[in-house]
């Protein structure tokens, strides 16, 4: 199965790090926030990447271009311009990178690669948020109810505790950072029938807005509830927090 990772955004939030380079580049543990993903796929076998590029899309053409020269040592012989290779740490991956447009949405950029994606089922996230979710519980519940879109959704963690107090000031309870507000909430990790691009009329169509919505009127839209870790990578803290867990050994979506 294809997994489609959306890559073209501008990251606005993290402008102090995106005017030098796409937000999926972004570095976790001296490695794109994109190759983490991406290796949390090809740990449940999905191996064949179609990566939609918009912003600074070129450096992740080159990243992957490259790939040899960020993963191994190499000797270069510039007398006879010939490369060896040392310790190839290659991935089993299929890349397909498409421009699909500094300004189209992301409704847009996923039409856009209709004909690399075929008549059949995909995956698709985004490309600035790990997880350590269950792909293949996903995968069997989406299959499960047959409808057109599985979207994974979770709980966000509260930055603040939050307190039972009456009126005389007595603490009858006391959470330290509780999950939000009970609302669940995008996390991405879909999963798609090819029936999806009905929806989608053009490059100014938000997947998240109308054509999400159109499929949720008309019942072919569920969730699945995903109750441990999931984090987006939008700011500087996100950022912060993400490289800890990795240097620490506690990151939850390294399962490979």
């Amino acid at each position: 199965m294809k997994v489609v990772i959306l890559a073209g955004g501008l990251g606005t939030r993290l402008s102090e790090e995106t005017e030098l380079r796409p937000k999926p580049m972004i570095e976790i543990g001296g490695k794109p926030i994109l190759w983490h993903i991406m290796k949390t796929y090809s740990h449940y076998g999905h191996n064949d990447f179609v990566i939609l590029l918009g912003y600074k899309g070129y450096m992740i053409k080159e990243y992957f271009a490259n790939y040899f020269l960020h993963q191994s040592d190499v000797t270069i012989d510039l007398s006879n311009n010939k490369m060896e290779i040392h310790n190839n740490t290659a991935e089993p991956w299929k890349v397909t990178l498409l421009d699909t447009g500094n300004d189209t949405m992301t409704g847009g950029r996923i039409k856009r690669a209709e004909k690399f994606i075929g008549k059949k089922p995909f995956m698709l996230t985004y490309g600035d948020g790990v997880s350590d979710v269950p792909l293949n519980k996903l995968l069997l519940f989406h299959k499960k109810h047959g409808k057109y879109v599985t979207m994974t959704s979770v709980q966000l963690e509260g930055r603040f505790g939050t307190l039972d107090a009456g009126t005389d000031g007595k603490v009858d309870s006391f959470i330290e950072k509780p999950k939000g507000d009970n609302a669940w909430i995008n996390a991405g990790f879909f999963v798609c029938q090819p029936e999806v691009m009905r929806y989608i009329k053009g490059d100014e169509d938000i997947f998240e807005k109308r054509p999400l919505g159109k499929m949720a009127h008309d019942g072919q839209l569920y969730t699945y509830r995903h109750l441990q870790f999931w984090r987006c990578m939008d700011t500087q803290r996100d950022k912060q927090a993400l490289n800890e867990l990795w240097q620490t050994g506690k990151a939850p979506w390294k399962k490979w």
